[in-house]
């Protein structure tokens, strides 16, 4: 091959547009076969995905703890429990107005009593008595009416199953006083009644 031809093919314009596409084919087969580099937006998806998994299985995990409504397995077992609630109410309301309710707040009402149930042993966990009062002031200048609310949150500290809790507050039990009801029996493992812990909280 002489010189003359060697300096047109270099020059040629037809190879120029021909290297390029060959260049471009030669850096897409190179990335294929090295597959995604780390960082990417592929990895970062995969990972997401593992900690989207891992998250799932926590919340689908059982619950360690219940309310105490949903553990009982007999129709007796939950009469009884409402039989309770209605009593403790009612003894609350016989009591309040002479006891806790000489307050600021003398129109104090039950509202919730709760109990937590472990799903694993079945024993009580603690029980809250929740009440709210009210009262309200006049302001002299604008005849304005402004109440003031409260909420109480008392805690009732409790051992034992539910089953042993209603046996041992229910009036029908041998341990509660004559003529009195479930707010004054002794609890579970305890000296102390439901009045007893109220008083440190209302």
């Amino acid at each position: 091959m002489n010189r003359s031809h060697v300096t047109s093919l270099r020059l040629s314009p037809d190879l120029s547009p021909l290297l390029a596409l060959l260049s471009l084919s030669l850096s897409l087969s190179l990335v294929n076969a090295c597959g995604p580099v780390p960082g990417d937006a592929a990895a970062a998806e995969t990972e997401s995905g593992t900690e989207t998994s891992v998250s799932d299985l926590r919340v689908n995990r059982p619950p360690a703890f219940r309310d105490v409504e949903e553990s009982f397995s007999s129709e007796d077992d939950q009469n009884r429990w409402f039989d309770l609630l209605q009593g403790l109410r009612q003894n609350f309301d016989d009591i309040c107005g002479d006891t806790f309710c000489e307050g600021d707040f003398t129109n104090l009402q039950s509202m919730s009593f709760r109990c937590s149930v472990s799903t694993r042993t079945g024993e009580l966990k603690t029980c809250l008595w929740l009440f709210a009062g009210s009262y309200e002031t006049v302001t002299a200048s604008s005849g304005n009416i402004r109440p003031v609310t409260k909420f109480f949150s008392c805690p009732i500290a409790v051992t034992g199953t539910p089953h042993t809790l209603l046996e041992a507050l229910l009036p029908t039990t041998p341990t509660t006083p004559p003529g009195r009801g479930p707010l004054w029996a002794p609890l579970p493992g305890s000296p102390s009644s439901i009045y007893d812990q109220l008083g440190n909280c209302l």
